[in-house]
């Protein structure tokens, strides 16, 4: 696994055998999301926290310019995501599980979560998996691909937990856009916990609290 990606990890005590994987949002970094570990006011568990970076590219919304991001995103009235970018990223996320597997996570005690692009490929991956994962925890973010989601989504996550929370005033990814991936993962049977703030694209205390709650009950 010597070509995993880079990460901030955190380790909440010695010898994890539970892993969370959060993934970062276009332009961020793994930096991101690790100052909120202590706000999600865990038990005093062993967790690793992994949050990779993800890799340099050029972006097409924002001039081409070349920003740390999971996939392209095509300029005009329909964003759209690049699938071969998306699918790209899947390999390197099932890589970076694969390693919490070699230091003595199992799947089942494993966490998929991301941040807008890092939520899209959270579900890209998480419900693909080959084996059952503890959850999927998507913010801000929508079903990526997913005209070609019923064809792929994989046996072994259709009972798994997901978290999917979202702005209403969100100016970047608008509701309406994670209502309709809200739906199709519905209309195929699986557990969806929603929650709604009144915030524009970004994360509330409220939302951490929650996050919290959901981690503690798919943890156990």
């Amino acid at each position: 696994m010597s070509d995993a990606l880079d990460a901030i990890e955190i380790e909440t005590a010695k010898n994890p055998r539970t892993s969370i994987i959060w993934l970062h949002g276009l332009g961020a970094d793994g930096n991101d999301f690790a100052p909120i570990v202590p706000a999600l006011q865990l038990p005093e568990a062993a967790i690793r926290f992994v949050f990779p970076h993800a890799p340099v590219q050029p972006v097409t919304i924002n001039g081409g310019m070349r920003m740390r991001a999971w996939y392209d995103i095509t300029d005009g009235a329909i964003r759209r995501e690049d699938e071969s970018g998306v699918r790209a990223s899947q390999g390197l996320i099932e890589a970076l599980i694969a390693r919490e597997k070699e230091r003595g996570t199992a799947a089942n005690r494993l966490v998929l979560a991301g941040f807008s692009q890092g939520g899209a490929i959270a579900l890209q991956t998480g419900l693909r998996h080959s084996e059952r994962i503890a959850g999927v925890m998507a913010l801000s973010t929508y079903l990526p691909i997913a005209d070609k989601f019923p064809a792929e989504a994989g046996a072994a996550n259709r009972a798994a937990p997901i978290f999917m929370a979202h702005g209403s005033h969100d100016p970047v990814i608008p509701l309406e856009r994670a209502e309709q991936s809200r739906g199709i993962l519905q209309s195929l049977g699986y557990a969806v916990e929603w929650r709604e703030y009144p915030m524009q694209h970004s994360v509330c205390p409220e939302e951490i609290a929650d996050i919290g709650t959901w981690l503690r009950k798919v943890l156990g």
